[in-house]
């Protein structure tokens, strides 16, 4: 089994660090920079960066956020939120990031996906899902259904049938966030995520949920994942990255040490 990775995220709203539950209700915590500083010397494999209202906004992606993180941690870390063509991805690359995430902007330009891979290789090329439980019809048969703009606007697009296309479009990674779960702290949503990380070759990242350390062992077993995404459960000082480290060491699941 290959090692599994814990991946803060970090979501910014006007150049400063945010939580919120259900996407809903957010209040700013604190500094970014310093915030993925801390994370990258606690031992986080990578780190995720969302402008969460970019999109909604209609505006570019936080460039200046962005160099300001690549001269402090020394570990790959991705952006997403405002990203909605080539020369937006080929600006946050070139200020720091090693992927970029596409969500929104995916959803209505599909070739952005296959664009993106064909300039910088399937591998910086992250789905960004955000999904919403929703009740089983012809149009979405799976129960999940694709939402965009920061879960603000539903799209009739089934999860698993979205997850599927977007692979062989060329997306290298899909970044699962489940808005029923997201900041609740009781677990990530397993149906969902066993249900993409059967349904597609490349690695999924669970997302939205964590609040104990089990929680992320049922992610990557229970839940097949290649990563945990974790937010609350370390923004608020409850674990430190080497905990869950050592949480999945004890369960058996392989994870880079600490250093």
């Amino acid at each position: 089994m290959l090692s599994k990775r814990i991946i803060p995220c970090l979501d910014v709203r006007d150049g400063k660090l945010t939580k919120g539950i259900k996407f809903q209700g957010n209040q700013d915590i604190g500094d970014p920079v310093e915030t993925a500083r801390r994370y990258y010397e606690e031992g986080a494999d990578e780190i995720v960066f969302y402008d969460i209202t970019a999109s909604a906004e209609g505006r570019g992606i936080f460039l200046d956020v962005v160099e300001r993180v690549a001269a402090e941690i020394f570990i790959p870390f991705s952006v997403g939120g405002g990203i909605a063509s080539v020369s937006d991805m080929r600006a946050a690359l070139l200020a720091g990031a090693e992927k970029v995430s596409v969500n929104s902007a995916a959803v209505k330009n599909p070739a952005l996906l296959s664009e993106g891979a064909n300039a910088f290789g399937a591998q910086a090329i992250v789905l960004g899902m955000d999904v919403r439980k929703t009740a089983v019809t012809a149009e979405i048969p799976s129960g999940y259904e694709v939402v965009i703009h920061g879960g603000r606007r539903p799209t009739g697009l089934d999860a698993r049938a979205w997850a599927i296309r977007a692979e062989e479009l060329g997306a290298g990674e899909i970044c699962l966030n489940s808005i029923d779960a997201d900041g609740t702290c009781d677990g990530y949503e397993l149906t969902l995520t066993r249900m993409i990380s059967d349904a597609v070759r490349i690695p999924v990242i669970a997302s939205g949920g964590a609040g104990e350390p089990r929680h992320l062992v049922d992610a990557v077993t229970k839940g097949g994942a290649s990563a945990a995404l974790v937010a609350s459960i370390v923004h608020y000082g409850r674990y430190t990255i080497s905990d869950l480290k050592q949480a999945l060491s004890d369960a058996g699941v392989p994870a880079r040490t600490c250093w």
